[in-house]
This record gives structure tokens, sequence and C-alpha cells, in this order.
């Protein structure tokens, strides 16, 4: 049963529970859906479209340099870091080791960007904005997030990165004022993702001692090479829209791009919110050889995204129309066919995110999520190429759509026998009729007539409510779970 999953393993791993980092990491995913809804609608609305595009556009190119400077390490590190974390001397090598790699490729990428924003026209266009941009190379080299997760480090995690996005929405609202402010909203933006990257630094040495004698960083360049061929596959794909609207339309089809995907990523955060914790657990059963702890976890984790992904999808395709308006302002109306269009990423996504990162990597097969991967950057390519001049963001959703259904199934056809066997015990059909009967009974809200907040609250509360009453009424595990949890808080109060 479902509820048997999350009883803390506490008893029988001297590390910390599986409870305890869901319950952290669901905090941190729910600061990353409360914060976004804080500040995207202001800044929305004061840089408009063409603001938020052009910030949009430079994040997305930085991405790639960032890629290459990360080498693959953010998840190799995970693993590499879970399976020595018992002997600190072994943990202190290694981190000194990838910690080097990732300077001195973080050195190669910082000059490499320099010289493209000087040479290429379209980025010179905006140098400051993409000098502000590109400190995030500098800043990710320092950060070793894959230390602190492959340690299960994750109430640190949370509170660290709860404490900076209150200073970011500080400064977003004090700076940003005008549609003049695109590079103050881009510093902003870095600093809440990069400043907790040099607090990682001196915080580290509570688990390691940093050397630079008797470490040999380049063992590990072969493997790192493979996770960096997926890093380089992923990003391709997941940031090649932006890059393909910017120089193939304008920066308003980027922004309206920009406003469906931030929808998008903030819900896949909190589909994939379990399976986040799960790679450094999964690497370690896998270490020792606990092969029916790492199936069961693997289990829990598809079940979960299951639960989440299917009325989350319903949910906001219904919806898009007030979810954007309440988000970003009637300015973005663009934007509301491409969210439509993307949201089916929220089921493939989780899945894979499941079935790559959490299976495949831990069981040492992430040649063949590097092979689906590149299949899906070929798939978004062609696609992007073909639709984008025509329908512009709407032609990049449908590339998304693809291409993260094509990583789904080659990821799935490999594990075509264990995924089996794992989706019978799932109840799908309970979950998929939960939705579609929700996702009718809620569509009256439209009708009333009230304003796209209230309708948006109004509907979410009639559609989960039915969707939760209705896996109850037919004894859905994870439905039966909840509530009893519930009922359980309750009688202790």
């Amino acid at each position: 049963m479902f509820y048997d999953f999350l009883k803390d393993e506490s008893q029988t791993m001297q590390h910390t529970s599986i409870k305890k980092n869901f319950v952290m990491n669901s905090l941190l995913t729910l600061s990353q859906i409360i914060f976004p809804i804080i500040t995207f609608p202001y800044v929305s609305r004061v840089l408009l479209p063409e603001g938020t595009g052009k910030v949009a556009f430079a994040s997305s190119v930085v991405t790639y340099f960032n890629m290459f400077a990360q080498l693959g390490i953010p998840t190799y590190g995970i693993r590499a870091c879970a399976q020595c974390r018992d002997n600190r001397e072994k943990l202190s090598v290694v981190t000194s080791e990838l910690l080097f790699l990732n300077l001195f490729f973080s050195l190669l990428a910082i000059v490499t960007f320099v010289g493209s924003v000087l040479l290429i026209p379209r980025f010179s266009e905006e140098t400051t904005l993409f000098f502000v941009m590109g400190t995030s190379i500098l800043f990710n080299s320092i950060g070793m997030e894959w230390l602190y997760k492959g340690l299960e480090q994750y109430t640190y995690i949370t509170w660290r990165s709860i404490f900076f996005k209150l200073i970011s929405v500080a400064f977003m609202f004090l700076l940003v004022r005008s549609s003049n402010d695109y590079v103050l909203y881009g510093g902003v933006s870095i600093f809440a993702a990069s400043a907790s990257n040099v607090m990682n630094f001196f915080h580290a040495r509570k688990y390691v001692s940093f050397r630079m004698r008797s470490i040999y960083p380049w063992r590990h360049l072969k493997a790192v090479l493979v996770f960096f061929a997926m890093s380089v596959a992923t990003t391709i794909y997941t940031n090649l829209d932006a890059v393909m609207l910017g120089f193939i339309a304008s920066d308003q089809d980027v922004g309206y791009y920009h406003a469906a995907v931030r929808i998008k990523t903030i819900l896949v955060s909190f589909v994939t919110s379990l399976g986040a914790v799960l790679l450094p657990r999964a690497s370690y059963y896998i270490e020792h050889e606990e092969k029916e702890e790492f199936l069961k976890i693997s289990t829990k984790a598809l079940y979960f995204v299951l639960f989440l992904a299917l009325p989350l999808m319903l949910f906001f395709i219904i919806f898009a129309r007030e979810g954007i308006y309440f988000l970003a302002g009637s300015a973005f109306e663009g934007a509301i066919l491409p969210m439509q269009i993307i949201m089916p990423t929220l089921l493939f996504i989780g899945l894979s995110n499941i079935l790559g990162i959490q299976m495949l990597v831990p069981l040492g097969k992430e040649k063949v999520v590097l092979y689906s991967e590149i299949t899906g950057a070929i798939t978004d390519f062609a696609i992007n190429l073909l639709l984008i001049p025509k329908y512009k963001s709407a032609g990049a959703a449908v590339g998304t759509v693809f291409a993260e259904f094509i990583v789904l199934m080659v990821q799935g056809i490999y594990l075509k026998d264990l995924a089996k066997s794992i989706l019978r015990d799932i109840a799908i059909w309970k979950m998929t009729l939960a939705s579609c009967v929700a996702a009718s009974i809620s569509l009256f809200v439209k009708k009333v007539g009230l304003n796209s907040f209230l309708t948006l609250l109004l509907g979410g509360i009639i559609f989960f409510a039915i969707y939760f009453g209705l896996l109850l009424w037919m004894k859905e595990d994870f439905a039966v779970y909840i509530k009893r949890q519930i009922t359980l808080r309750i009688h202790r109060r």
C-alpha cells in the first residue's frame, strides 16, 4: 500500500528519512510556487511581454554556457557523493575533485561567453543584460548543490532557498518600477538563484575538507562526459524554443512563450517534488545491492506523479486563460494557446523524471537517458524549425510536447518490462476517470462571469474537491492515505 512507503526509515538507516526529505522538498516546492505567484504578476505588468522576453532570451542563451561549465556534474555529483557519504575522507576527495573540474570548465565557459556577447550582434544589442545574467556561470561553479543533495541535506537547502527568495522579492518590488528596468529584473533573478551558492561554498566545510593535493579530478571525466552529453541534450530541447523564437520571431513572442513555460515549470516542480529527493537514496540502495527497496521507492514515485500530474494537466488546460490573466495580465493573451498546448508535458516530464533520473541513472544506465534526450532534442529542433516561422510561440509549444513525449517513449521502451509490472499495481483508470469528471463539472464556473482570480480559485476548489472525493469513493490508495493522515493529526490535537 502507498501509505507504507512514507514510514520513517530512521530505524533501518542512519540517514534523514525519505518522509522528512519529502516534507522539506514539498516546502521548497511550495515556495517555488508561492514566490512566482507573488512576483510574476507584478513583473509581467511592469515589463510587459517585450521586457520579460528580453530577459528570457538572455537567460536561455546563458543556460548553454552554464551547461558547458557544469559539465554534467550536478547529476553525476549527487550519485558520486551519495555512494561515499558514510566516509568523510573519500567524500572530501570526491568533492574536491569535482569542484576543481567545475571551476576549470567554468573559466573556459566565461571566456567563451564574453567573446560571444562582444562578437554576435543579436547578443551585443543587450550587452549589459547578458553580462549581468552571465554572472550565474561563476556563482554556479562554487555552489556544489550536488554535494548537499547527495548528503540529503534538504532541510538546509529548503531554508536557505526560502531566505534568499524573501530578499529577492523585496528587491524586485523596490527596484523594478518601469518597463526599462528589465536589466534590474535580470539581476534580481540571478541573485535569487545564485546568491546562496556563496553560502554553500563556506558551509560545505561542515561536511568535507577541501584539498588540492592527492586528488585526481580527471578520473571522473569519462563518467562526467556522459552526464554532460545528457545535459547538452536536455538543455537543447528545454531552452531551444526561447532561443529560436528570439532569432526567428521577436522578444514579444519569447515573452508569451516564457509566461506559458513559467507556469508549466512551477507545476512540474510540484509534480516532481517526491522524485527529486529519491536520486541519492536510490543510488545508495543500488550501491548496497538493496534492489527491493530501490524498486519500492521507484513504484511509489511513479504513483505520486500520476496522482498529481493528470488532474493538474486537465485543470490548467481548461483554465489556461484565467491562469495567464491572473499571473501575467491581459497583455499576455498570446500565451494562452501555448500554455494549453504545453500542459501534457506535466505528465511526460513527471514520468520521464522517474524513469530516467530516478531509475536508469542509479542503475548505471545513463546512456539510455542520453539517447532519449538526444532523440528529444532532434525532434524539438525539427518541429521548431518547421512551425515557429508560422505559428511562433504556439509552434514552439508543439515542439516541446513532442520532444518530451519522445524522451518518455525511449526510456519507457527500455524499461518496458519493469514499467509494466509497476504500472499494473497503480489504478490509473481511477485517476483518469476522476480527473475527467472533475473537469466536466468545473467547466460551469467559467460561465458565472467572475474575474480571473475568483474563477481560478472557485474552479480549483470544485475541481480538486470532486477529484479527491471520487478517489475516496473508489478507495484509491493515496487518497485513503491522505485522509488517514489528516484524521490522525486531528485526533492528536
